[in-house]
C-alpha cells in the first residue's frame, strides 16, 4: 500500500519567483524517483505557504529520496526557501 507523504512549509518572503524556478527545474527529478507515484504543489498565498503532496510506494522509499537529495545539495538549496523546517506527515489511506 502507498503513502501519502505531506510537506508543509512556511516560505520566506519575496522569493516566489525564485522558488518556482527551481520547482520546474527539480519536480521532474522528484517524480522519477524510484518509489515516487506522483507530486503536487499547492500554495496559501495568504499565509505565505506551500504544500507539497506526494504519493510514494513506501515511507522507505521517500527516506531514500531525503537522503539522495541531502547529499547532492537539493535539500539545502530548498531548505533556503523556508523560514523554518517544513513540518512532515505520513499517511496512509483507510480501508473502510
Amino acid at each position: 500500500m502507498s503513502v501519502r507523504v505531506t510537506l508543509n512549509c512556511v516560505l520566506k518572503a519575496k522569493r516566489n519567483e525564485l522558488l518556482m524556478s527551481f520547482l520546474a527545474a527539480n519536480l521532474p527529478n522528484v517524480r522519477g524517483f524510484d518509489g515516487c507515484l506522483g507530486v503536487a504543489v499547492y500554495f496559501d498565498d495568504e499565509n505565505g505557504e506551500m504544500l507539497l503532496e506526494e504519493e510514494w510506494l513506501s515511507v522507505q522509499k521517500h527516506y531514500a529520496y531525503i537522503k539522495h537529495i541531502e547529499e547532492n545539495g537539493v535539500l539545502e538549496q530548498l531548505a533556503a526557501f523556508f523560514e523554518t523546517p517544513p513540518s512532515i506527515k505520513y499517511f496512509t489511506k483507510a480501508r473502510l
